[in-house]
């Protein structure tokens, strides 16, 4: 089981915040760090405000050496998927290798209207991110020398010269999420490397990764060629006074995240992380929201990771 750290900076942060808690889980041993790809805080100001998902990436690839980066998840409402692929590209180059891309349809409508971004309706969403998705990977698989079309109903290429090109062929690992029963899995099939369940239980969690196996069949695709996992809040003390006093920090009762996230002592973490994986996930991302409590990430590494 892989220890990944997973952060919401639109909730406020700085640069120098995500930094700090990147080089730290770097150099805890922490599988990767994430961030959100988010432009509004939610029931806060988060203040001094938003920071741009592919902008930060692009710092913290110059600035950290080993840690995988990546987003949970890249809004496909935000960026044209031209764009996009130049952007995962060039930070991929920037990491030497060390991105991952996780892409979603986009789901919160309030920062677009905040910020003049187009909202579709849901039908239309997951159209474009389907066409995103083949796009985005299409243009990173393309031969050098060889050209890129796409005519969809939502986007339209002709003879890109697919370039540049990622360090990792071919192409940045791709994530795919969500709750979603018909389409989500057959997406997750046909382009995900990872396919991502945020916040959600056992039960859940068990018939969704059932759905998206059956697509992986459906189609002819191994399901062991899938990486399973998920994303889920973290609250961790060495006794009840540290879990209540990191849970009252972000606003949170012990007893509920200790129904709805990783929370409690390092034992009752190890245990239900141990039920996830029999499920069959691979990898946890913690997602962090007191970026200020270094502590927390090095409780995790040395009483939680060791026992995994």
């Amino acid at each position: 089981m892989e220890l990944r750290i997973f952060t919401e900076p639109q909730q406020g942060a700085t640069y120098d915040d995500l930094l700090a808690v990147a080089l730290e889980a770097e150099r805890l041993g922490f599988g990767a760090f994430f961030r959100s790809d988010h432009y509004l805080g939610m029931g806060t100001e988060g203040l001094p405000g938003p920071t741009d998902a592919w902008t930060t990436l692009a710092g913290l690839a110059r600035d950290t050496s080993t840690i995988r980066l990546g987003t949970l998840m890249t809004s496909a409402t935000f960026r044209h998927p031209g764009v996009l692929a130049i952007q995962v590209a060039g930070v991929d180059q920037m990491s030497g290798g060390r991105v991952e891309l996780g892409l979603g349809a986009g789901w919160f409508e309030a920062e677009h209207t905040a910020y003049g971004i187009p909202f579709p309706g849901t039908g239309e969403r997951f159209d474009r991110y389907e066409e995103q998705l083949a796009i985005v990977t299409g243009l990173w698989r393309t031969p050098e020398g060889e050209r890129f079309t796409h005519r969809g109903d939502h986007y339209e290429l002709v003879d890109s010269p697919a370039l540049p090109k990622p360090v990792q062929q071919p192409g940045p690992p791709v994530l795919v999420g969500g709750r979603g029963k018909r389409r989500t899995p057959a997406l997750a099939a046909r382009y995900a490397d990872e396919f991502n369940l945020p916040f959600v239980d056992l039960a859940e969690t068990r018939d969704q990764f059932g759905r998206v196996r059956a697509g992986c069949e459906a189609i002819g695709r191994d399901p062991a060629t899938m990486t399973w996992s998920n994303a889920l809040v973290l609250c961790v003390g060495a006794d009840e006074a540290e879990v209540e006093r990191r849970a009252a920090a972000i606003g949170r009762e012990p007893a509920e995240l200790r129904e709805n996230g990783l929370a409690g002592t390092p034992e009752e973490v190890v245990d239900k992380i141990g039920r996830y994986a029999e499920l069959g996930a691979q990898r946890v991302y913690l997602q962090v929201l007191d970026l200020a409590d270094l502590d927390h990430l090095r409780l995790v590494a040395e009483e939680v990771a060791p026992r995994l």
